[in-house]
């Protein structure tokens, strides 16, 4: 059963239903809920190393193609878990293109060997599955593809396990003048400025990408994951505009993810509203240490844990 180990923090803003808190089996008994849309202020920010993964290997590509590897993915959990990353994402990045379930023997290997949180994503595409996830070791499950096409899903796994426990992944390209738009599904208000992308950033969907956020909250997501398409594996930064419009639009932790190259970016990231930057070739190849960049952004004033 998947529990929260040394001392690693809940997921902020999430409301947890009474009947998830006293009947379900996977619920984490000591997390006190936080009021939704109530983020303390100085909640300690995150530092979340992300493991994306095919062919049981973690992989790295720029823009969700050229994938290069990056090594074993319980070796490389067992490394940031020493290094003492605050949490680690597990993407099973092809599991919804193929149309099959998460890895889960890898799960369950990652888990017995880290004792930070750790979220799984790819392949979850109901309460079952995501059950599986968490007997298998998993701390939340992340969703996608799936929760686009049946958007009832994100308030049936709150409902089940706790908004705590579910984590929202949205991947998203910026439209520019002059490029082709699917089209969008959205009432009123300025041209659309990000569209949602699902099955590994191959299809798009034609949603708002804000819009999408505050429904997504408004279902139950216990966080954001907000992965920039067009900052993917380019090491040059998060999308700044993209990050402040939707922290500024929900009351959930966004957790920023596509592009960062450098510590600095990470406080940019940061300062733009999110409360935890999620990084893989800063990382993986560049030789930047957890210890580095906690210390970084603590000389910087951000609350990050000792």
């Amino acid at each position: 059963m998947a529990e929260w180990r040394n001392g690693g923090s809940a997921t902020a803003g999430a409301t947890i239903p009474r009947d998830a808190r006293q009947a379900n089996p996977f619920f984490h008994s000591s997390i006190p809920p936080f009021p939704h849309s109530a983020i303390p202020t100085m909640l300690a920010r995150r530092i979340i190393p992300c493991l994306d993964v095919a062919g049981g290997r973690v992989v790295k590509g720029v823009h969700f193609v050229s994938l290069k590897d990056a090594g074993d993915p319980v070796e490389q959990a067992a490394r940031y878990d020493a290094e003492g990353a605050d949490e680690l994402v597990f993407l099973d990045i092809s599991a919804s293109h193929e149309a099959r379930d998460t890895t889960l023997g890898m799960v369950t290997r990652v888990a017995e060997t880290i004792f930070i949180p750790f979220t799984v994503g790819g392949g979850i595409r109901s309460v079952e599955d995501a059950g599986r996830a968490l007997r298998a070791g998993a701390d939340k499950v992340a969703v996608n593809t799936a929760a686009v096409r049946d958007p009832d899903l994100v308030r049936r796994l709150a409902d089940n396990f706790g908004s705590q426990c579910v984590v929202a992944a949205v991947d998203v390209r910026r439209q520019g003048e002059g490029e082709p738009r699917p089209p969008v599904r959205r009432s009123a208000g300025p041209p659309l400025d990000w569209s949602v992308y699902i099955t590994g950033g191959r299809d798009p969907t034609g949603l708002d990408a804000i819009e999408w956020i505050a429904r997504l909250e408004a279902l139950g997501a216990g966080e954001i994951l907000l992965t920039s398409m067009d900052r993917d594996g380019t090491q040059q930064g998060y999308d700044l505009v993209l990050l402040r419009a939707a922290s500024g639009r929900v009351g959930i932790p966004v957790i920023a993810s596509g592009g960062a190259g450098n510590l600095e970016h990470l406080a940019q990231g940061l300062e733009a509203g999110a409360h935890g930057v999620l990084a893989a070739s800063i990382f993986h190849f560049q030789g930047c240490s957890l210890p580095e960049a906690r210390a970084f952004l603590r000389a910087r004033g951000f609350p990050v844990r000792p």
